[in-house]
């Protein structure tokens, strides 16, 4: 139910979920094993606890939280836009939305018919989180890391280098955490070195540890 602990009563707080979908032509795109299910189970903790949720969700095959205004968007430029859009007027920003590193250079507006071979130019795509970063001001910003080694290594590096007040990295080399799977194993990073590791759980259960992590920041 909605406000049934009041972490974060009266604060607007953003969400980002989902993986983003590029475009190679008006059928084909390129994606990732985002499922969404970690950001939606972050937004419907964060409603819970009393906050005005604003949902920025790449294409995923999930109910909106109850309590939540979703944003529905494709590409990570999209997805950018709605999210610059909110910034000034929140309280907080989590990302765990997996955007796509690159995009396709030049985007057909054919299908492209079959052939033997077939060479993509890809380039870079802006990156949300360290923009929000250089241009934070009252905000809290909390980002994700998904990592197949040196999780903390690598976590330390991204919480410095994207100005964070948290990170959430997870290794998604193991079997029952990170993409596509209802658990997840996290870490928490903080910009002091801290760092808390939490067990194997449900994403529910994860987001719940974030909610209340964010309420103390």
């Amino acid at each position: 139910e909605l406000g049934k602990n009041n972490l974060l009563a009266g604060k607007r707080i953003l969400v980002s979920a989902g993986g983003t979908q590029e475009a190679i032509d008006p059928i084909r795109y390129i994606a990732n094993r985002s499922s969404g299910k970690m950001g939606h189970a972050i937004a419907l903790k964060a409603a819970q606890a009393g906050a005005k949720v604003f949902l920025v969700s790449g294409p995923v095959n999930l109910p909106v939280p109850f309590g939540v205004g979703q944003f529905p968007v494709k590409t990570a430029v999209e997805m950018k836009e709605v999210i610059d859009d909110f910034y000034e007027s929140v309280d907080a920003v989590i990302m765990s939305a997996a955007v796509a590193d690159y995009g396709v250079a030049e985007v057909a507006d054919q299908k492209i018919k079959k052939q033997t071979s077939m060479t993509l130019e890809l380039v870079k795509n802006p990156d949300i989180l360290a923009g929000l970063g250089e241009r934070k001001t009252h905000q809290k910003l909390i980002g994700f890391a998904a990592e197949t080694q040196d999780v903390i290594a690598y976590g330390k590096e991204k919480v410095r280098k994207k100005n964070l007040d948290m990170l959430v990295a997870n290794d998604v080399s193991k079997e029952n955490a990170g993409f596509d799977v209802s658990t997840n194993e996290v870490t928490f990073i903080y910009p002091d070195d801290r760092v808390v590791h939490l067990s194997n759980m449900s994403k529910l259960d994860v987001a719940e540890h974030i909610i209340q992590a964010l309420a103390e920041l």
